[in-house]
């Protein structure tokens, strides 16, 4: 019984391995193989050989000052980190809230069976992400240092007490979680949020992170010191792979207590939880006059409200708000020194108002929700189509969603171009109107690509917002408007006005966006009102 629900939990968190969410059914056998391949390369190949070329830049300089546990403390922790974040939404969605509870609970199941084998797998996905970091922290040890067998048992102690860590941290992550999300109301903003503070705080220690190493190996004696005199925990987490008897001994006695006391609270919530349905607010029904709204605008909140409520769609489609706004932030905090560099470098005359726009547009690429829009209609597209509304109007609707939330950003971010550089007058009003008509004109363009290529089979919504030949043609065309923008004014060495060059590409945009607009109004209704 545990061997068959230990192999249910495995298959489905490889779900998409061996099954085609967009076409919706089994992969064939080479589909599947060809993904697990693609998943071991991913892991063994580059995430492996990234943390062992770290190992290996760390491991011989703190051997040679004598802080080898100090690399193990170091290696250790970052396998614990690693191994949490990577299995803890695993926790939260197969140990609490799995979709299947009611279905496993209603059978003659010993209910310790269900919680063992989803803890084993959660053990297993923790084991797999640290083991990336432990593993060739280990083996590039045994390569470098001279071995005895107190530190190969330590090592391999230490990677076992990792292993442990991890899920004894995944399972009370994923437990506070499940109880968070089933008192939360709009989980997609939570979901967006916590998407967003991670990639920041990816990219922040991602470019840090080279000058982190550089102090930590300088100063590493000193470093090493004030760990061991307030942090003694951390010294003795390190010691385990030297083959400490005392550290190993107190190091698993604690982390064997921390997961007893852990098994304990699970065993007391499980139930609970998996038969949670969730916070239900009580409210007094007031009468209250609906407000009578146009259809236009009727149309455009559905739209929007759609948006909001996907993290999937906002993450993927809608990034390029955020970047918009926080490039003009950076502009008016280092534009001076950019404008700087720029100077230095020795750029065409001229170019710095084309490479403006150019990078304006290229940020906004990065918001491409109409090229979806229609695809996610899904199977409720009957609804749409049934509705006494001329069809132009929900096109628009959809084109409306990304222009609101593109074309504002855009301005803040021009102007903040203008407040660092200061052109012509012409200059300066085509900073202001080309970036713009390429937000009007992105926008008729994904929407003209999904609805000439709508995909209404799906299964997920992640199929369309992120796996669709539309929203990669967007994007794509979004990059090339760009480099086509910026590389045609470099790439001719005669002088151009920079003034004549704007305007000319203002007036192909214009011209373009028109003729999109004018095919959706007329062929591009029809062919939605088709479908």
């Amino acid at each position: 019984m545990l061997k068959t629900l230990l192999k249910k939990q495995i298959v489905e968190i490889f779900r998409n391995y061996y099954y085609d969410p967009k076409k919706n059914r089994a992969r064939s056998k080479g589909a599947t193989i060809a993904y697990i391949v693609l998943f071991a390369f991913l892991m063994i190949g580059v995430m492996g050989v990234m943390f062992t070329g770290l190992s290996l830049v760390l491991c011989s300089s703190f051997h040679e000052v004598g802080m080898d546990w100090m690399y193990f403390a170091l290696m250790g922790l970052l396998a614990v980190f690693l191994g949490a974040f990577g299995s803890v939404f695993n926790t939260y969605s197969g140990l609490y809230l799995a979709k299947d509870n009611d279905l496993l609970l209603s059978m003659p199941i010993p209910v310790r069976y269900i919680m063992l084998s989803r803890l084993l797998s959660v053990y297993l996905m923790g084991a797999l992400y640290s083991g990336v970091v432990i593993i060739p922290a280990v083996i590039v040890y045994w390569a470098v240092v001279p071995l005895n067998a107190a530190i190969v048992i330590g090592s391999l102690w230490l990677m076992l007490v990792i292993s442990f860590i991890v899920m004894t941290l995944s399972c009370v992550l994923g437990w506070a979680v499940a109880k968070i999300s089933l008192k939360l109301k709009n989980k997609s903003l939570i979901t967006v949020i916590v998407s967003l503070a991670f990639i920041g705080a990816y990219y922040f220690f991602y470019f840090k992170a080279q000058g982190m190493i550089a102090d930590l190996l300088a100063n590493a004696v000193l470093y090493g010191k004030a760990i061991k005199d307030s942090a003694y925990p951390v010294y003795a987490f390190g010691r385990v792979a030297m083959g400490d008897w005392a550290a190993m001994a107190a190091v698993g006695a604690v982390v064997a207590a921390c997961f007893a006391l852990t098994w304990a609270a699970i065993s007391r919530s499980f139930i609970r939880i998996a038969t949670s349905s969730g916070h239900t607010e009580r409210r007094v029904y007031r009468e209250r006059r609906a407000a009578v709204r146009s259809q236009d605008r009727a149309l455009l909140s559905k739209e929007l409200a759609r948006f909001a409520a996907s993290p999937n769609y906002i993450l993927n489609c809608g990034l390029g708000t955020l970047f918009l706004v926080a490039a003009g932030v950076a502009l008016l905090v280092k534009g001076g020194d950019l404008v700087s560099v720029l100077s230095m470098i020795g750029l065409k005359a001229g170019a710095v108002p084309v490479l403006a726009c150019a990078a304006l547009c290229i940020v906004a690429s990065m918001n491409d929700m109409a090229a979806p829009s229609v695809s996610l209609e899904g199977k409720t597209l009957w609804l749409s189509q049934s509705l006494p509304i001329d069809p132009w109007k929900i096109l628009r609707a959809k084109m409306r969603v990304q222009l609101l939330l593109t074309s504002l950003p855009m301005l803040f971010a021009s102007i903040c171009v203008l407040i660092v550089w200061r052109g012509t007058a012409l200059e300066n009003v085509l900073i202001l109107l080309l970036p713009q008509l390429y937000v009007l004109f992105s926008a008729l363009f994904g929407l003209t690509i999904g609805l000439a290529r709508p995909n209404f089979t799906w299964t997920n919504e992640i199929v369309p917002i992120k796996q669709s030949m539309s929203v990669t043609i967007a994007l794509l065309g979004g990059w090339l408007y760009a480099i086509v923008l910026g590389g045609l004014f470099l790439i001719v060495k005669a002088p151009i006005n920079s003034a004549l060059y704007l305007s000319a590409f203002a007036a192909v945009t214009a011209a373009a966006g028109a003729a999109l607009y004018f095919w959706l109004k007329r062929r591009g209704s029809r062919l939605f009102a088709a479908l």
